[in-house]
């Protein structure tokens, strides 16, 4: 299966979840987009489902001699996520880690900074929390996205994306209460190989994804 673009694939999962919502196993939604990527598809599920529309800031924590090789990652308040195997076979401490993990943790702040405006998190307690990205590879980020949703005691926690390997979607139905993919490739391999059209999101998409929704985030 394959996706023309962010927009499309929201609209497909958005109607599983629809379905879901009918059923009643949907009570009381927020869409929890990880942006940028996530805020289009997420959008689409925010306005199928009627619901308000958020953003949950992740950062990937790389190796310091490779950014993009992922060693763990954190989401909001919480601590860094770490994958352990990582650290082992690349010989690398959490201390040395360190300055990594300032920096990640200082653009996550800048980010939410961009992306609230001054507008306070949802409250999360006792709703059903839907977190929503455009892809799962290792589901490092979204691992860390649904233990800091948990921590808020959100009465179901669910996870959505379009497109996932099968061995990150088989990760998070240890995390999640609920985990819909429409798509688990065997040939995995990246998640923009599934979309004909993967380019990258701005922080104004991200915005005006948001503003798109005023008035119904929150609660």
């Amino acid at each position: 299966m394959r996706f023309r673009d962010r927009r499309q694939a929201g609209r497909q999962l958005a109607e599983r979840l629809l379905a879901r919502q009918r059923e009643g196993a949907l009570p009381d939604p927020v869409v929890l987009a990880l942006p940028r990527g996530g805020v289009a598809v997420a959008e689409e599920v925010a306005r199928l489902l009627d619901a308000p529309l958020d953003v949950l800031v992740v950062r990937k924590i790389g190796a310091p001699f490779q950014e993009e090789l992922g060693v763990g990652a954190m989401a909001g308040d919480g601590e860094p996520l770490f994958d352990e195997d990582a650290l082992r076979r690349l010989r690398l401490s959490k201390t040395e880690l360190g300055p990594v993990v300032e920096r990640e943790r200082a653009e996550l702040r800048r980010r939410e900074r961009i992306y609230r405006q001054g507008r306070p998190a949802p409250e999360l307690r006792g709703r059903t929390v839907i977190v929503v990205d455009d892809g799962l590879a290792t589901g490092s980020t979204a691992r860390a996205a649904l233990r800091s949703v948990r921590r808020q005691d959100p009465a179901r926690l669910v996870l959505a994306a379009p497109v996932a390997s099968p061995e990150a979607a088989d990760l998070m139905s240890a995390e999640a209460d609920e985990v819909h993919c429409l798509a688990r490739p065997a040939a995995f391999l990246a998640v923009g190989l599934w979309y004909d059209d993967f380019d990258q999101l701005t922080d104004e998409d991200v915005l005006s994804a948001l503003r798109g929704r005023h008035g119904h985030v929150g609660r």
